[in-house]
């Protein structure tokens, strides 16, 4: 069975997707001792807090027909299903190695890696006409994290 998604619901995902990450430099700020260290997790997790309002803004703009749905679906089950989805597929819980700096970034590094994936099989899952040239957008902003979180680990170097 196929299941389209809309525009709306890829940028409420893209929304939670921010969330996670954010909660995810907030722990690994608490996890690092040196200051330097501190404050690049935590202006990295207030990016993140940028970006779901940016996402947040970006869904605003959705005609009816981006945010119309795609499935039946009385019991309103499909929110609850996707934040689940954006939950378990990028920045979810997981063990962090935070034994270094580089180690968190790599992890950072990775995860960014995954939500770009991540974006792009949504993006095939938004049919023509339902916002899917819009999700392109989120895709750039993602490739600028692993720009950003790249040139700090090469910076440990």
């Amino acid at each position: 069975m196929s299941y389209d998604f809309n525009a709306d619901e890829v940028f409420e995902m893209a929304e939670q997707i921010e969330r996670n990450g954010a909660k995810f430099y907030r722990t690994a700020a608490e996890a690092v001792s040196k200051p330097a260290d501190k404050k690049l997790l935590t202006g990295l997790a207030k990016m993140e807090d940028a970006h779901e309002k940016t996402f947040a803004s970006l869904r605003k703009t959705l005609s009816e027909k981006e945010t119309g749905s795609t499935v039946f679906d009385p019991e309103d089950e499909s929110g609850s299903y996707l934040r689940a989805l954006a939950d378990t597929r990028v920045f979810f819980e997981k063990e962090m190695d935070v034994s270094s700096m580089a180690q968190i970034l790599k992890s950072a590094i990775s995860a960014e890696k995954d939500s770009i994936v991540f974006y792009l099989g949504m993006k095939e899952a938004v049919p023509s006409g339902l916002g899917k040239e819009k999700i392109e957008a989120i895709i750039k902003e993602e490739m600028s994290h692993i720009r950003l979180l790249s040139k700090e680990l090469l910076a440990l170097k």
